[in-house]
């Protein structure tokens, strides 16, 4: 156990002991060797105390200790391999759970050592993802595996050269996604199958992510982080630099669609499911339906649609993701899981007792409905209510916000801040009991105004605590709600005076205040729903990705640099020809022009409307088009051209 309490240290990159065994030389071959005997010798006779000693010793020697560079390291390393797959792949009635464990972490610490190529661990990985759900050994090996790669993917967030190692092939990606999927189609099928207590003790272990959610949930946030906050390098401007950062990002971009393209895909089967199981429990007669229908949303959230789903809607929105290609490629996708999201939090809604209220049993309704006249009908069909009917939308500024200095205040502190609430007609302060200020001259200043040039509302300082001026400005710190009109207020609080040596901390406390923008501060605590959340989420962003469809391609630099000549006058009369059943014909203008021949600057230049009509029979020669002396002169002195000279004839 010491030697496995070493190995458990080791693997912290922060503490000492992992540089200090990082320098140690690695272990000779016979010395491995003689671990492979001894674990052989341990396993004919069964001894389990040795196997799991020899197992973490493995762990540490394969971390630390050992370079597989000569045929004889190889061939030691094929035999702890053999050693190690034997021991996972026993019958569970052969070895313990403990030894499995050890075995996976021996396999997964030795990875690059008893894999050395891409290939091999490409090969192993795909084996332990498709086969395990058929042997334990290898189930536990993907959940290791994938939970250490996961880690390494964290603790790189932003971009390593071991990132490619860490993230796997489109291929397995599929594949633990197919994985996750089941998982959370499972999870969600619970809450309609499994027992009274069984579903008691299943919420009580919600939301736990699995091994390979966790890992998705790595890859998701690498490449989103390294897509969204990594800024170029302002002092490197240089054409290479340039070039480079641009490709980098377009490989970003085409990971994350990839990604993205998966996991919408993956969350669209699973909201398939979950409206069928909805579906089920209202329609049956289980007699504990209702606390089923409430549980459902907390199972809902350890499934993919919980831990994958917000996180990428929200980075999406990130101007770096809003691009036409997103747009084009997910719409599709995003438009169906805006269905199922709203439909699934409507069927949700109906069992709530907001719904109940407002809308009557069935057969009421039925009746109602016959008794209305034609007009009230029609009436009735249109306000059928939606899953957000009801439900109160929490505004972001409804908690308030709370802007405080540090406490106690220190010598020669300031302190300013400035909030700002769009849409509100005035702001409500309340401070808190505990404000003080050793003097009264160390003072904090209200200003209604986005700064300190603005219209001066109160000033506070002081305490009542008998320490330093034993008094306070005006009444004294308010205990009742200051009302600022206007929808910004400023905070300017100056700590002038020297803390004396008696002054204790209370009295030099500083100050802390909340601002509304209401007098009453509302409950935001439990928020919107899960699912309504869910789908007001993809609504938005569906909306967005429709904007940027609409808008079209962005415009280029040569279309920008060339705007003013596109709408010059001087364009708008130039005769175009047109290209018809793939043969380009002559410009469509009969001859004598209907155009003027000189264009009035002054007037917006419309066309004839029978200027764009082919006439009748062959097309005639088109007429010079006669330019304004002053274009004529600047079009001379652009090209360098100068006017032709006539010279009379001799005779």
């Amino acid at each position: 156990m010491c030697i496995h309490q070493l190995n458990l240290l080791a693997a912290s990159n922060n503490l000492p002991i992992t540089n200090f065994l990082g320098k140690q030389h690695p272990i000779e071959a016979h010395h491995l060797s003689s671990i492979c005997d001894i674990m052989e010798k341990a396993m004919v006779n069964g001894d389990t105390c040795i196997i799991r000693c020899i197992l973490v010793v493995f762990q540490v020697v394969f971390k630390f200790f050992f370079s597989p560079q000569t045929e004889r390291n190889r061939d030691i390393v094929r035999r702890s391999g053999l050693l190690l797959w034997q021991l996972l792949m026993a019958p569970r009635d052969q070895i313990c759970s403990e030894i499995q464990k050890e075995v996976c972490l021996a396999i997964s610490s030795g990875l690059n050592i008893l894999y050395p190529g891409e290939a091999e661990i490409n090969n192993l990985l795909k084996l332990v993802l498709t086969e395990g759900e058929r042997n334990s050994g290898l189930s536990q090996l993907r959940d290791v595996i994938l939970t250490n790669l996961a880690e390494q993917l964290q603790n790189n967030r932003f971009g390593s050269e071991d990132d490619e190692h860490y993230r796997l092939n489109d291929e397995l990606l599929h594949y633990i996604l197919k994985i996750v999927v089941r998982e959370s189609c499972v999870l969600i099928t619970k809450c309609q199958t499994v027992s009274k207590d069984d579903f008691q003790r299943l919420l009580s272990t919600v939301p736990a992510a699995s091994s390979c959610l966790r890992y998705l949930m790595a890859v998701q946030n690498h490449l989103l982080s390294n897509t969204i906050l990594i800024k170029p390098d302002e002092n490197d401007d240089s054409d290479s630099s340039l070039q480079g950062e641009t490709l980098k990002v377009q490989e970003l971009k085409t990971s994350i669609l990839s990604l993205a393209t998966q996991i919408l895909t993956g969350c669209d089967e699973v909201l398939e499911m979950l409206q069928q199981v909805t579906t089920a429990l209202i329609n049956s007669d289980i007699s504990d339906r209702e606390q089923r229908l409430k549980g459902l949303e907390q199972i809902t959230k350890a499934t993919m649609l919980g831990h994958l789903l917000p996180v990428l809607l929200t980075s999406l929105m990130h101007p770096n993701l809003q691009t036409l290609t997103m747009a084009d490629a997910l719409m599709p996708q995003l438009v169906q899981l805006v269905l199922y999201t709203s439909q699934t939090a409507l069927l949700l809604k109906t069992q709530s007792p907001v719904f109940s209220e407002l809308t009557s049993s069935p057969s009421c309704a039925s009746e109602q409905k016959g008794k209305l006249l034609p007009d009230e009908r029609m009436l009735e069909e249109k306000e059928e209510p939606g899953f957000l009917t009801g439900l109160k939308i929490p505004a972001p500024w409804a908690a308030g916000k709370t802007v405080e200095t540090v406490h106690p205040v220190r010598d020669n502190y300031k302190f300013k801040e400035t909030v700002h609430i769009p849409g509100a007609r005035c702001l409500y302060l309340r401070f808190d009991n505990r404000c003080s200020s050793q003097y009264d001259y160390d003072k904090l200043v209200i200003y209604a105004g986005p700064n300190t040039n603005s219209r001066k509302v109160a000033e506070y300082g002081g305490n009542t605590l008998g320490y330093g001026s034993r008094s306070v400005l005006g009444t004294g710190w308010p205990k009742d709600l200051v009302k600022v009109e206007g929808d910004t207020v400023t905070f300017s609080f100056e700590m002038r005076s020297g803390r004396e040596h008696n002054t204790p901390d209370k009295a030099m406390w500083g100050f802390a205040c909340t601002v509304r923008a209401q007098e009453s501060s509302e409950d935001v605590s439990g928020g919107l729903p899960f699912l309504v959340d869910l789908a007001l989420g993809l609504s938005v962003l569906a909306c967005s990705m429709l904007r940027i469809l609409y808008n079209g391609p962005e415009i280029t630099k040569d279309e920008e640099t060339c705007q003013e000549l596109l709408r010059s006058k001087l364009l708008q009369r130039c005769q175009w020809q047109v290209e018809a059943n793939g043969v380009i014909s002559p410009a469509l203008t009969p001859s004598p022009s209907p155009l003027p021949l000189t264009i009035d600057e002054d007037r917006e230049f419309t066309y004839p409307s029978d200027v764009l009509v082919p006439p009748v029979g062959h097309y005639f020669d088109l007429p010079r088009i006669r330019l304004p002396p002053g274009i004529m002169i600047k079009l001379r002195e652009i090209s360098g051209r100068a006017r032709p000279q006539f010279r009379p004839s001799i005779k």
